[in-house]
């Protein structure tokens, strides 16, 4: 996997993140994906597991990034939607094997929300994602 094409914003006085970026700087053409979640291509879920379902919708984030010639080194945001926070912290350590075999040792900026429901009633999980691909690699 390619090195990350941005830069990490970390106060230098402040405790190392660790899984997450504080800040990210970035140039480049913009890919916006949709909230995705843990379903497959024909909009099935093949999991009620939370770490599953984690693992299809980045499986779905790298999918529509390849659409715009990007990858999971150009991710510089994800946003997490969770049904269950205590569901997700319980799960961290399957979650963490899920994110790495499939974003890699990537992390952008992160942040996680509970929420009371998602549209998709079977779904543990929603996310959004932001990617930029630096202009010497733009493909348009």
């Amino acid at each position: 996997m390619a090195e990350t094409p941005h830069e990490a914003l970390h106060p230098a006085h402040w405790k190392p993140a660790v899984g997450y970026a504080n800040g990210i700087a970035a140039r480049g053409r913009m890919v916006f994906t949709g909230g995705l979640v843990g379903w497959n291509a024909a909009q099935e879920f093949e999991s009620d597991e939370f770490a599953a379902q984690v693992a299809q919708a980045l499986r779905n984030i790298v999918a529509v990034l390849a659409e715009a010639g990007a990858g999971p080194e150009h991710l510089v945001r994800l946003t997490w939607y969770v049904t269950d926070k205590r569901t997700y912290l319980d799960s961290l350590r399957e979650v963490g094997r899920a994110y790495r075999a499939i974003i890699g040792r990537h992390y952008p900026a992160m942040a996680l929300v509970q929420v009371v429901a998602l549209v998709e009633d079977r779904a543990l999980v929603e996310i959004e994602a932001t990617a930029v691909i630096p202009e010497e690699e733009d493909r348009s």
